[in-house]
């Protein structure tokens, strides 16, 4: 019998929060401590670091971006969908520039009606004109959910929704005028493909088996004849609402009204269909057959399960008012078995409308049919900070911190979400499993971007009395601190020591024009008073390692040349604070400062280190090569002041 790695919960009164105050390398403030470490490390996870396991360590330096993990060589939109939503708004160069590379992976092979997306190989289909993927590399595109029954599966309908989704939202954030011109026609052939499947009588979504995004668990509808056709897909139409939102405001964005008003009529037609497939208590259902037949009614005789993605997403991405978002969290929360291990499922109880039996790897809690997946974990946690239940967002991340105290961030979690999907893998991780860190952060302030300029809209635990985030959030070109104090209701806002007006007892607003190049945004909450901080320096680390030296050089001539601020600066930079990152941890570890972790995985996450550091160096060094190669001026100029390899 296989052995899995098991986490037991421990219970909560072992973690009874304590309060005082907390100074760590994001997050300072006063009250919860528990969950400003929690906070604290939820951070570190994004940026090398010695201890926890970190984004960073999925660079691939072939296509110079982000690989979803060592085992799954490929860049998938459902699996990095929580994470990166969640990440945007405080991603930075170098890690932008590898987020962008990746997604490009989707975009510049999407489908045209002529391309065929993975010439000779067993997945090989030429996709409609704008339909995106489930995965991707170089060279390979695969349109269709690739496990199962691959021969009736449909086209991955929601994944190109999610896809749609994070590009609009990264374009949003970022206001890059030329990206956004590159982009937006693409998203916008992706809009219309799904608009194809749009039924005129009801304003649903049409879709097959797998076209959802934990295919293959959706079979469409079963005929009575035993084949499988086209239903009507509940997380479809919500994801695609979700990413009208945004493709609205980038249209706005760039003057495009008439457009704008186009994807709004679909939206509102859209957002009229969804009604049909709310039951009387309020929530979604999965799907809705042609001839009525309803799946994912919680305790009917069949189909009986609930469905959570299609509803936390709606919560998550605010296709639902607060009402109807309160009427969803209280059927989950009536459901304990959905969250047995503080993580949620996709469903409960097992499904039993798959068009295979519901064992082996289809059993109940193992993948996409009651296993746990981080990606689903960020949207519930954005969801919990919404209504305020963050409770349940603490849960989820103390959960994850077994996990990633072990260097076990797997995904799928099997055994509902206790135990790893690879255990004879001497260390996991997957990109996936940074979805709950990644919401832990974005939840706190939510950030809703548009074409104006951010909205925030505060939702900090009742037990912090004083917050202070100690990384800037991005709006364009421009860099946003956050800090607060007190609790309840907005009353006072200071931008830069100044009175700011534009704020109501929810949120604030940013108006990207009236907005300092740097701003430092405190927020005054009930009888809290708000006070003006300075915007903390990044402490420049110090790295002995020899290996470093040629790296730190080349960010200081970039410097000096006037580059600094751009990605090739920023990617040196990371280089160093990889090797800067391995050496600390070589003297943590001599020192018995950091716990040694379970034989078989110590010498593996200790080489990760040093492979990570020299995968980005390989990464930059190819990217120089390109540069120098280049017809760009100053891409030359930039290669140019590379220092050449140090003699062996």
């Amino acid at each position: 019998m296989r052995r899995y790695l098991s986490l037991i919960l421990i219970a909560p009164a072992l973690w009874a929060a304590s309060s005082g105050s907390f100074r760590g390398r994001h997050y300072e403030g006063r009250g919860d401590v528990e969950y400003l470490e929690l906070l604290d490390h939820s951070r570190r996870m994004f940026e090398a670091d010695p201890e926890f396991l970190n984004v960073p360590m999925l660079y691939m330096p072939k296509w110079n971006g982000l690989v979803e993990g060592p085992t799954w060589g490929a860049w998938w939109i459902q699996n990095s969908y929580g994470t990166t939503y969640c990440a945007l708004p405080f991603y930075r160069e170098p890690v932008l520039t590898f987020l962008m590379n990746s997604h490009d992976l989707w975009f510049s092979q999407m489908g045209d009606g002529k391309r065929e997306g993975c010439p000779g190989q067993r997945h090989s289909w030429v996709a409609p004109d704008g339909q995106l993927c489930d995965a991707a590399l170089p060279g390979c595109i695969i349109y269709k959910q690739g496990d199962g029954r691959v021969e009736i599966h449909d086209w991955g309908l929601e994944f190109t929704a999610a896809g749609l989704l994070l590009q609009a939202e990264a374009l949003l954030i970022g206001r890059d005028r030329d990206q956004v011109a590159h982009y937006l026609p693409l998203l916008e052939r992706s809009a219309n493909f799904l608009e194809t499947r749009r039924d005129p009588a009801n304003n649903l979504f049409l879709a097959g088996p797998a076209a959802n995004l934990l295919a293959p668990s959706y079979a469409g509808w079963r005929r009575p004849d035993g084949t499988y056709g086209q239903a009507y897909l509940a997380g479809l139409s919500v994801t695609y609402i979700a990413a009208l939102d945004r493709l609205i405001e980038l249209e706005k964005m760039t003057g495009a009204t008439a457009k704008a008003e186009l994807y709004g009529r679909r939206r509102m037609l859209a957002r009229r269909g969804l009604e049909a497939l709310f039951t009387g208590e309020g929530y979604l259902i999965k799907s809705l057959d042609p001839d009525g037949t309803r799946h994912g009614v919680y305790g009917a005789p069949r189909h009986g399960y609930f469905e959570a993605s299609p509803n936390h997403d709606a919560i998550c991405f605010r296709v639902v008012d607060q009402a109807g978002a309160e009427r969803i969290y209280r059927q989950i929360a009536a459901i304990p078995e959905l969250r047995p291990h503080g993580f949620i499922l996709p469903n409960y109880p097992s499904l039993d409308d798959m068009y295979l039996p519901a064992e082996g790897l289809w059993r109940f809690g193992h993948w996409v049919n009651g296993g746990h997946w981080s990606t689903c974990e960020a949207r519930m946690i954005m969801a919990y900070y919404r209504l305020g239940k963050h409770e349940d967002a603490r849960l989820s991340m103390r959960q994850l911190m077994r996990f990633a105290r072990l260097f076990r961030m797997d995904n799928p979690l099997i055994e509902f979400g206790n135990a790893v999907y690879q255990p004879n893998q001497p260390v996991n991780i997957t990109y996936d499993a940074f979805g709950p860190p990644a919401a832990m952060i974005r939840g706190l302030f939510e950030y809703l971007y548009g074409a104006g300029g951010l909205r925030l809209i505060p939702h900090l635990p009742p037990g912090i009395t004083e917050l202070l985030q100690r990384d800037p959030v991005r709006l364009g070109n421009k860099r946003v601190y956050i800090a607060a104090r007190g609790k309840g209701p907005v009353t006072a806002v200071l931008v830069n020591g100044r009175p700011w007006r534009q704020f109501d007892a929810e949120s604030v607003t940013l108006p990207y024009a009236d907005t300092p190049a740097v701003a430092r945004v405190a927020l005054g909450l009930g009888d809290g008073k708000p006070r003006d901080f300075k915007a903390p320096r990044e402490e420049e680390v110090k790295v002995k390692d020899p290996r470093a030296a040629r790296w730190v050089e080349f960010k200081q001539r970039l410097e000096a040349a006037g580059f600094g601020g751009g990605y090739e600066a920023a990617h040196a930079g990371l280089v160093a604070a990889a090797f800067g990152a391995a050496e600390r941890r070589a003297e943590l570890l001599a020192a018995r400062k950091l716990a040694k972790l379970p034989e078989g995985s110590q010498a593996a996450a200790d080489r990760l280190y040093v492979e990570t550091a020299e995968n980005l160096a390989a990464g930059l060094e190819t990217e120089m090569k390109k540069y120098d190669a280049s017809g760009e001026e100053r891409k030359r100029r930039i290669a140019a002041l590379l220092p050449q390899k140090p003699a062996q």
